[in-house]
């Protein structure tokens, strides 16, 4: 299949950004399937043992740390794993400058205090600054297994600000074929129409329909969430609430209550 994020030098009557986003997509099946339903088999073995998935993400990579989080459909024992400071929201600036420093995600790791049978899931597109390296590192360090959903093309055409990327510390590897610099549009010369947020998101919501139809077979019900705007939404999921309150305290705010 040739390769879907064009070059500079490439002609003019190349298809248009919806075929060219679709055949990004294609791309991520062919070369992410078999990792997928690795990655479904790996959260349903922790889901069964009572663990925790604690997800993290850097910029606009927690974009998807929020798609897994208290999302209608997704998994319940989600734990979001960040410091305030690369939240981009309030100071873009420090989001990027924060994410680049050494200390900050051996930090984060460090105060949630993941432990097996928890799994990491780790969002970075590039997978080359500190931050999102130093999550994986230390998650590995304590036994937990990491799930790097992160672009191999993107890496390469990084900035190198560490060592190592954050692949090298993942038990699996989600490659969502984010070309480098992220923008597809125009084809020719790409300065617009950001992918990565598109690939990452369908990466997970493939990763949950597998790990749905896992559990499926093994006859288990998994602990997910209904949307709060449908009835009996709120009723639902007042169990899990519940049941995960106390280990996942940003549910209430921050803190978990006694």
């Amino acid at each position: 299949m040739p390769d879907p994020s064009t070059p500079a030098s490439a002609p003019a009557n190349l298809p248009g950004l919806p075929a060219r986003v679709r055949a990004l997509l294609d791309d991520l099946d062919d070369a992410a399937g078999p990792a997928i339903g690795e990655a479904a088999g790996l959260l349903l073995a922790a889901i069964e043992a009572d663990g925790i998935v604690h997800v993290a993400g850097a910029g606009h990579s927690l974009a998807m740390v929020c798609e897994t989080f208290y999302r209608a459909g997704g998994l319940a024992p989600v734990r979001p794993v960040f410091d305030p400071a690369v939240f981009p929201l309030d100071d873009a600036l420090r989001s990027t400058r924060v994410e680049r420093e050494h200390g900050v995600g051996r930090a984060v790791v460090q105060e949630a205090a993941p432990a097996p049978p928890d799994v990491a899931v780790v969002f970075s597109t590039s997978g080359r600054n500190p931050y999102p390296v130093e999550v994986a590192r230390e998650c590995a360090a304590r036994g937990v297994p990491v799930i790097a959903v992160t672009s191999a093309r993107a890496s390469r055409g990084a900035a190198a600000r560490t060592d190592t990327t954050l692949a090298d510390h993942a038990a699996l590897v989600l490659d969502t074929r984010v070309p480098p610099g992220d923008v597809l549009h125009p084809a020719g010369r790409p300065r617009t129409a950001a992918v990565s947020t598109v690939l990452a998101a369908y990466t997970w919501a493939r990763v949950l329909a597998d790990l749905d139809d896992l559990a499926a077979e093994r006859g288990l019900d998994l602990p997910r969430w209904t949307s709060a705007n449908v009835p009996g939404g709120d009723e639902g999921n007042a169990a899990l609430l519940a049941r995960y309150r106390h280990r996942v305290p940003e549910l209430t705010g921050g803190s978990a209550p006694d």
